[in-house]
């Protein structure tokens, strides 16, 4: 008898076998049944499994299929793919990584590819959480290997933060440079800068690891190599956050919640390790804007459509990835499920989640066909048009975008949903509101709000139900990742083949932490238990700000009032802006320069509020028919007041 009649004899027997036993199951059973025969018949990680027929996998497999456990699926992933993901991280790191050719030691490059994209560079925010990953790999014991590689990061991120930037230099904004090249040099091409995530995810990683070292006694070592790099990271986060930057996709400058909740995150984290040191003098500055960033988080929260608006800028609904990644990556599971900082079990990031998973649904062709509230491939918001990659040859017009599936945003999905049951089986609890019923209703339609007791049947149902779903997410990228195991950025959204950087290392770093989660992994508190919303929120202190500067025009005419005149008649002004290092004076951009007024010409001003306490740079600009020249000489450095008015003057050079 040949493999694949006998493999369908013995899964029909199994069926038939189930119906008897539990006939009330059927129905739920057949489609159970038939999605794990759509599941297995893959590409790629599956593809030789899928050509021997379900014959190929025991027969206990089949049956354990049939009542919808996917588990051998995904567990025969996480197996293969899991020392693969390892493998990858560590091959695009520093000198001695296999793929990172040219880059210093304790770099992480985000991906090889140096062409359709080139990401040949390594950038703060993902080598901040590939650390992160590798250094709860080291301080829970599960890898002692990788102390070399945590202070080589540690000795690359004291150099970067030194460089001038495009961004500014250390006092001036720098931190916020999102980029650098390989050799520790800076980028200085145009960039959507500057990004502030990067210096509260450094900090977040080093904070861990010198939380381990003071652990083992070596305290000295804290104070000398990581405190200096995590104060000037969170002095930057607690003067600057409420400035906006570029999210975590580089493309809008806005405030971001993604960057917000890290940003609250890390000066929490901060502000109890600066204690345990003995650093006390700064703890209080930075518990005070955590507040205030705490505060501003919940301006998130859209209660109307009930999710997390992560940005709104371009026209965007602000359904985005970046809700599910900040809610993985502010995971405290002593903090139950708290809403105010949007734990991953909180009612708002769970309805959040779903209406995120929904909006993909009807977007990518790989989608098509399954069930209403199945698992699906995710991308990074439902209007992106970025493919990273030459997509000539699929390119199919969308009225909400071309863009791909992710492999980072898809394993995010799951991994909230496993920290959810991580926090769900040790309070012994699920909470239903009116705010996440229609997540859970998913999974139980008939389920009211409500708190359901892990004595309940309700309970079990959610749990092993939420279970399945998380492991069908992980089993969407297992469909479409390579018989290699390599992870790329994306994957075509008709055809599920790898697209975009390639052996993109926070790809990896995903796959691993969702793989930690699903294992139940608790990593230690941040301090999010406990935490209350202030009443009010209170802004940052601004000062009245006045620049002045002599600057005759090239033209020798003279002004009356606004307009120029040359030999007694009116012309088209030659004008001058500001330009600075700041939000207020446009991130140095000289198309959205401030213009300053010529009324006491030749004195130029413009008066405006700027952030009190802080230090910037600032240069003046000539713009004339569409030439723009900067003032010459270096950069006005100055520094504000705590409080009232200030004025900066100067004459042109």
């Amino acid at each position: 008898m040949s493999v694949p009649r006998a493999c369908h004899l013995i899964f029909f027997g199994c069926l038939l076998a189930v119906y008897a036993y539990y006939a009330w199951l059927l129905p739920k059973i057949y489609a159970l049944s038939e999605d794990y025969k759509s599941r297995v018949t893959v590409q790629g990680f599956y593809s030789a499994r899928s050509q021997m027929c379900l014959g190929s996998l025991p027969v206990f497999v089949l049956c354990r299929s049939v009542f919808g456990h996917q588990e051998s699926v995904v567990e025969e992933y996480i197996a293969k793919e899991g020392p693969i993901a390892k493998a990858g991280v560590l091959a695009n790191i520093g000198a001695e990584g296999s793929r990172s050719s040219g880059a210093k030691t304790g770099v992480v490059i985000a991906s090889p590819s140096v062409e359709d994209p080139d990401y040949l560079y390594t950038w703060i925010r993902d080598s901040s959480l590939v650390f992160k990953c590798l250094i709860d790999q080291y301080t829970l014991g599960e890898d002692r290997t990788l102390r070399g590689h945590i202070d080589d990061f540690v000795w690359a991120q004291a150099i970067l933060q030194q460089i001038p930037n495009p961004s500014g230099n250390l006092i001036t904004g720098g931190l916020g440079e999102p980029k650098f090249l390989i050799s520790l040099a800076a980028f200085t091409d145009g960039w959507g800068r500057p990004q502030k995530d990067g210096p509260a995810l450094r900090s977040i990683a080093l904070i861990t690891y010198a939380n381990w070292l003071l652990e083992q006694s070596n305290t000295t070592h804290v104070i000398q190599k990581i405190w200096p790099i995590v104060k000037l990271d969170l002095d930057y986060v607690s003067t600057r956050w409420n400035s906006s930057g570029y999210d975590l996709w580089e493309e809008v400058s806005s405030a971001s919640f993604f960057t917000s909740a890290v940003q609250h995150r890390a000066l929490r984290q901060g502000v109890t390790f600066a204690k345990k040191i003995g650093q006390t003098g700064i703890t209080n500055k930075w518990a005070i804007q955590a507040d205030n960033i705490l505060c501003f988080l919940q301006t998130f929260w859209n209660p109307t459509g009930l999710h997390i608006t992560s940005n709104t800028k371009r026209g965007r609904s602000g359904i985005d990835a970046n809700s599910a990644l900040a809610s993985i990556h502010t995971f405290d599971a002593s903090a139950g499920c708290d809403a105010a900082t949007f734990q991953p079990c909180s009612d708002k990031a769970l309805a959040s989640l779903k209406v995120y998973v929904d909006s993909f649904r009807a977007i990518y062709t790989i989608n098509n066909g399954t069930a209403a509230h199945d698992a699906v491939a995710t991308g990074r918001y439902p209007e992106d048009v970025y493919y990273g990659g030459n997509l000539s040859m699929h390119n199919v017009p969308n009225a909400l975008g071309t863009h791909q599936p992710w492999y980072l945003t898809t394993a995010a999905v799951a991994e909230q949903l496993y920290d959810a049951l991580i926090v769900w089986k040790a309070q012994k609890s699920v909470t239903v509101t009116s705010i996440s019923l229609a997540f859970f209703q998913q999974f139980l339609p008939s389920i009211q709000p409500g708190i359901y007791m892990s004595s309940s049947k309700t309970y079990t149902i959610l749990v092993n139900a939420i279970k399945q779903h998380a492991d069908d997410f992980l089993a969407v990228n297992a469909k479409y990742t390579p018989a290699d195991g390599s992870l790329s950025e994306q994957y075509n959204r008709e055809t599920g083949v790898p697209l975009g950087a390639k052996h993109l290392t926070w790809s990896y770093a995903s796959a691993l932490t969702a793989f930690a989660a699903r294992g139940g992994r608790v990593l230690p508190s941040w301090g999010a238990k406990g935490l209350k919303v202030p009443d009010v929120c209170i802004p940052s202190p601004v000062v009245s700000a006045t620049f002045n500067v002599v600057a005759e025009t090239v033209f020798g005419g003279q002004f009356y009032g606004s307009r120029l005149h040359v030999n007694g008649l009116p012309c088209d002004a030659e004008n001058i802006y500001l330009a600075g290092s700041i939000d207020q004076l446009m991130n140095w951009s000289p198309d959205n320069a401030l213009l300053l007024s010529p009324d006491a010409y030749p004195k130029w001003s413009v008066t405006l509020d700027v952030p009190a306490s802080i230090d910037f740079e600032y240069k003046f600009i000539r713009k004339y028919n569409g030439a723009v020249v900067w003032e010459s000489g270096p950069n006005h450095l100055v520094t504000t007041p705590p409080t009232g008015n200030v004025g900066f003057s100067s004459t042109w050079h």
